[in-house]
């Protein structure tokens, strides 16, 4: 390993792409590694903001389709708001693997680029009323361009930073970039009430509100996302990096498919950010349903925002106590939340209480974005560990061998893990509606969500919490 600190020591920049890059090396990492690492990061924050953003806009707009006069049916508005999770987790699989293949500068800079065929068509789309439904469907699940953004973005910082401090730098890209969907259904209400853009925004169109004809300018919540778009994507080309020695084919990475832990940890990620991502699209509706005197959209906001900002902090709580730890507690207030969700539920149409609904459900976003932070940080340290185990650790090759295998094939079990658990925000607000359907409440789908996480819980404990577990992290 790189360790001298010379003025004759090679560098790691060479235009934008690092040939050396070795944060484990501490006299590299603080001589150069560090300031490059925190670049990118802080790159990547903004450009992964802005792929939530586009993913969940569609659910704020479809909302408003019926008042401008769209002649979509109850079924045909469901899937329009359900594209943009389906086409999003599965777009992540292929995302998990392309940073090693592309580079992760480009591949930032590309696929936030292509955020701006989703933004400018359902722009133009909103306007005119006499758009085909599969012309909606098609743009809904373009949006599905920013959910697959998430797997590349945590693979390609997965990279830059030391495993002491891969939890943090995860927590931080990912807990931000989650901001996006609490922004966006905050924002857009706001944003759709005036010509922002003038002539360059389109005509307004006229909905009927409280009985009076109100003009509103719904393409605005779609434009209004298209500078920022196209400012990022030119930062991430000119101000990015790729690291050479992360590249990899996809026979290389697909190693992860072998490996126990990669399906391991994709359960555990599917209790955490397939619950966020899931509650976050079910909220509104959940509360509409079971308590129709109170406005979802003055609430449901709150949860995902509150998920979003504490995730950091449990990526750094991963770094300071164990990720394993963590996440094993983490998932036994989840089930003691949604427990409570239950008890403050109406009962046979009466009762219940919104107050306690809500806070129980503020517990459950403050732990999805806690568990969100220190599950992913307990991937990259298991995969670098796993790699590691009967190196000897006085031979620089052989060291350096298994970091670079052990990183990569962290990296692919972070995107491949974040595409599993995407599909929870489809899968959480369907839950809702056969229970109702069926039983005539959630309550089907909540007692299922608890025995779900106690499977989390045993898993969290075998593998990698109790003493002597064979993969403490």
């Amino acid at each position: 390993m790189h360790t001298s600190t010379t003025a004759s020591a090679p560098r790691a920049r060479r235009g934008r792409v690092l040939s050396i890059w070795t944060p484990e090396d501490k006299e590299f990492w603080d001589r150069e590694g560090q300031a490059i690492a925190k670049l990118n990061l802080w790159i990547s924050v903004p450009a992964l903001f802005l792929a939530f953003a586009i993913w969940q806009v569609w659910s704020v707009v479809a909302v408003g389709l019926p008042a401008l006069g769209f002649a979509y049916s109850t079924n045909q508005l469901f899937w329009l708001a359900a594209a943009p999770a389906l086409s999003g987790a599965t777009l992540r699989i292929f995302y998990s693997f392309i940073v090693p293949v592309f580079g992760g500068r480009r591949w930032t800079a590309i696929s936030t680029a292509s955020l701006l065929i989703p933004a400018i068509g359902i722009g133009y789309a909103v306007q005119d009323n006499t758009t085909p439904y599969t012309t909606m469907l098609v743009l809904a699940l373009l949006c599905g361009l920013g959910g697959g953004n998430f797997s590349s973005s945590m693979a390609n910082i997965s990279f830059f930073f030391p495993k002491e401090r891969k939890g943090s730098a995860l927590g931080v890209n990912a807990g931000l970039g989650n901001l996006g969907v609490s922004v966006v259904q905050f924002l857009s209400p706001l944003v759709v009430t005036a010509g922002v853009f003038g002539v360059f925004g389109g005509d307004p169109q006229t909905i009927t509100k409280g009985g009076q004809a109100v003009q509103t300018w719904t393409q605005n919540a779609a434009f209004i996302w298209v500078p920022w778009i196209a400012l990022t994507s030119l930062a991430a080309w000119f101000g990015m990096n790729d690291i050479a020695d992360a590249r990899a084919s996809f026979a290389t990475q697909a190693a992860i498919f072998k490996r126990k832990h990669n399906w391991l940890m994709c359960v555990l990620y599917l209790g955490t950010f397939g619950s966020f991502i899931g509650y976050a699209a079910g909220f509104p509706l959940l509360i509409k349903s079971q308590f129709p005197g109170v406005n979802p959209l003055s609430y449901a906001w709150l949860g995902p925002l509150v998920g979003a900002a504490v995730r950091p902090f449990g990526g750094w709580l991963a770094d300071k106590l164990g990720g394993a730890r963590v996440t094993f507690w983490n998932f036994v207030v989840m089930a003691l939340a949604v427990l409570g969700v239950l008890h403050f539920l109406p009962q046979g149409g009466a009762g219940g209480s919104f107050t306690g609904f809500f806070l129980m459900f503020l517990v459950l976003f403050l732990t999805t974005g806690i568990g969100n932070g220190s599950t992913f940080r307990m991937i990259p340290v298991i995969f670098l560990n796993q790699a590691m185990r009967g190196v000897d650790a006085k031979n620089p090759d052989a060291v350096a061998r298994a970091t670079k295998e052990g990183n990569t094939e962290g990296a692919a079990t972070l995107g491949f893990t974040a595409a599993m658990a995407a599909y929870g925000g489809f899968f959480i607000p369907k839950s809702y509606g056969t229970s109702i359907s069926l039983t005539g409440t959630p309550d089907a789908a909540l007692y299922t969500f608890v025995a779900f996480y106690l499977i989390c819980i045993a898993i969290t404990w075998w593998n990698y919490s109790r003493k002597n577990a064979p993969m403490p992290c």
